[in-house]
């Protein structure tokens, strides 16, 4: 295990994912709870791939100075290697990591990004150069960050999670109780495969959880390159992966529920959240807000 600046750093091991990721001993899995009233952050998705779209979405994010960002995962196209790590993400979002050690300038004081895992992350024979570069909550692949009135759940949706991706999984089991144990007034579930989706991937039925009962606000996904606002059990599912690839996805046949469909231009999601509603803006790279939607508490 190495360490840096005084946070655990965890090396997976084995080779084409045979082998369990390696990960911190409970008493050095890191916890991120920030008190507050308010809050305003960046939710990414399918950005990991530098070239000029990744860079004015960046742009765009920066120019909003959200408290942090969350990714939809795909953060490292395409083979998620420790070789292109750096430049795409660093390059675009050093400013939000901490500890930084990478070459584009100085990293944040406090990690203030991010990730889900996608599959291009899993795509190198261990999650080594995922996990060395970022220092992370929990055990590094799904975790729970507490920023003032929201609560955000990150969920590796990949079928290479050791711990499952079923209803029935370790993982979902660990995602209810944590749900359910949280106390703020929006619960939003972050994940790379969407549970409902109009585009070419299409839907990921095994990642249908029972959210609405265990408290969801929303389900923020990616995997396909288009927005999409769907709404299903009383609660939101978004897809956002337009952060930066550069190959844009047609959109199919509406799933039930859709409302919102766009893939004109890249874009990312800004979120504003209160003690009295929470509001979900898309806005595309030239600063156009492409949909807008608030929930108030219930009651």
């Amino acid at each position: 295990m190495l360490r840096a600046l005084g946070i655990s750093w965890v090396a997976t091991l084995g080779a084409c994912h045979a082998s369990t990721p390696a990960v911190p001993r409970a008493g050095e899995q890191l916890q991120v709870r920030r008190p507050g009233d308010a809050v305003e952050f960046a939710i990414i998705g399918d950005f990991g791939s530098a070239g000029p779209a990744e860079a004015d979405v960046a742009a765009l994010v920066h120019r909003w100075t959200p408290e942090f960002i969350v990714t939809t995962g795909d953060n490292n196209y395409v083979h998620g290697a420790a070789s292109t790590i750096d430049e795409n993400i660093g390059q675009y979002y050093h400013d939000f990591i901490s500890p930084y050690v990478g070459e584009f300038g100085a990293g944040a004081a406090e990690n203030r990004f991010f990730p889900a895992l996608g599959n291009h992350d899993w795509r190198a024979t261990d999650l080594a150069p995922h996990t060395d570069y970022f220092a992370l909550p929990g055990n590094e692949r799904y975790y729970t960050i507490s920023w003032g009135p929201v609560d955000v759940f990150v969920v590796d949706s990949d079928p290479h999670e050791p711990d499952g991706i079923d209803a029935d999984s370790a993982q979902a089991r660990w995602l209810e109780q944590t749900m359910k144990a949280a106390d703020g007034p929006w619960k939003l579930v972050l994940m790379h495969h969407p549970p409902y989706s109009s585009g070419d991937h299409g839907s990921s039925p095994a990642l249908r959880w029972p959210y609405a009962q265990w408290g969801a606000t929303a389900v923020i996904a990616g995997h396909d390159h288009h927005y999409e606002r769907i709404e299903q059990d009383g609660i939101l599912y978004f897809v956002n992966g337009l952060g930066g690839n550069p190959e844009r996805y047609a959109v199919k046949t509406p799933v039930e529920g859709s409302a919102v469909r766009y893939n004109a231009d890249h874009g990312a999601m800004r979120v504003y959240a209160d003690t009295q509603g929470i509001r979900f803006e898309f806005v595309n790279r030239s600063g156009e807000i492409v949909d807008s939607v608030t929930r108030k508490p219930a009651g």
